[in-house]
């Protein structure tokens, strides 16, 4: 019998993107993913096209509802017997993303939800890896070197997302004791970094948004002083790392930041972007400051298609330590490319795409 695996947050960009990947290079014998009702009728259509472009059969492939911040998420005794009886590894992606999310909502989902797997990936006896998804933002307001054995350090959140994606890794920590565990926290994904796809404008894309709106004017400053580091990787390392990791007895116990090793400041990546995209060069400084006072009107935010909590990220200045992961990834050659060659590819996706509202976030 070969490896069974279990994936939330499916049909999501990057379960989506990862359980493509392991069909074509990792031979699963079986996979389950758990999907929402709501959810079940694109999750259907996603399967349906990797397993027509992978020639993986669809009778390998269940997707079974259900809903991580319910008890046993939801599923019935008959399923829960089978799950265990075969399932050897999990990848819990499943979480809210967005960094305007509620409080209350991002409790649920991030916390309470994560708490419910790590409960029921506790009873699974041939469980070789559990997988779980946190972010390089657990760190929080945290400034200076972050290491990747570190979590809490007292640390203050910058919204409610990072503050419950710490709380849930906290969770996820306690688990670690008993069960094969794998924490992966990446830094800011953009698109793939050969095709650009991605698949939702969010994140780094919020600024392309923004000089999409403001190309008519003849000089566009820049935002802050944007000395802080910028911390973008492409889907395509996110993946290749993650399944690597996901398999290698090396990284059990042990927790990976998928960020940039070379990172950029966001004063850089700032004039790159517009440089690629609008052909222009940034000139002069408006104040972060009256940047947030002006993102406090939503009818600015709207029309800008940007997120008030985006702008955090330029003047919070966090060293992202990756020497775990470069040393382990080193051995069998994966490495993360130069963020100033992925920007060429992101914008020209971004300008192909621009008028897909599916890809657009709803700015509140």
């Amino acid at each position: 019998m070969g490896n069974v695996y279990f994936f939330t947050g499916f049909p999501g960009f990057i379960s989506s993107m990862l359980l493509e990947e392991l069909i074509a290079k990792w031979a699963p014998e079986k996979v389950y993913t758990l999907v929402l009702p709501p959810m079940k009728e694109k999750a259907i259509a996603e399967k349906e096209r990797i397993c027509s472009s992978a020639y993986f059969p669809q009778a390998k492939w269940e997707i079974i509802e259900g809903d991580i911040t319910k008890s046993n998420l939801a599923f019935s005794e008959k399923q829960l017997h089978m799950l265990a009886q075969s399932v050897t590894h999990v990848f819990h992606l499943a979480a809210i993303y967005d960094l305007a999310v509620p409080e209350h909502i991002a409790r649920m989902v991030n916390v309470e939800g994560t708490k419910q797997v790590n409960e029921w990936v506790s009873l699974l006896p041939h469980l070789q890896r559990y997988v779980y998804f946190s972010t390089a933002y657990v760190s929080g307001t945290r400034q200076g070197m972050i290491f990747e054995h570190e979590l809490d350090k007292g640390q203050s959140f910058k919204n409610h997302y990072e503050e419950t994606k710490f709380l849930a890794e906290v969770a996820v920590r306690e688990v670690a004791h008993n069960v094969p565990t794998t924490i992966i926290r990446p830094g800011i994904v953009v698109g793939h970094s050969k095709t650009g796809e991605t698949m939702k404008f969010d994140g780094l894309y919020f600024m392309l948004n923004m000089f999409e709106r403001l190309k008519f004017l003849p000089v566009i400053p820049y935002l802050g002083k944007g000395e802080a580091q910028g911390n973008f990787v492409p889907v395509d390392y996110i993946i290749e790392a993650t399944l690597y990791l996901a398999h290698t007895d090396e990284a059990i116990g042990k927790t990976y930041h998928l960020t940039d090793p070379n990172p950029y400041k966001m004063r850089d990546i700032y004039r790159m972007m517009m440089t690629e995209y609008l052909g222009k060069e940034p000139k002069g400084i408006l104040p972060l400051s009256l940047v947030k006072w002006a993102m406090s009107f939503s009818f600015l935010r709207k029309w800008l298609r940007v997120e008030k909590e985006a702008l955090e990220y330029f003047e919070c200045a966090s060293i992202y330590d990756a020497t775990n992961t470069r040393n382990t990834l080193a051995k069998i050659g994966i490495t993360c490319l130069d963020f100033r060659d992925v920007i060429p590819v992101m914008a020209r996706y971004y300008r192909e795409h621009r008028h897909n509202s599916t890809k657009q976030l709803t700015i509140h």
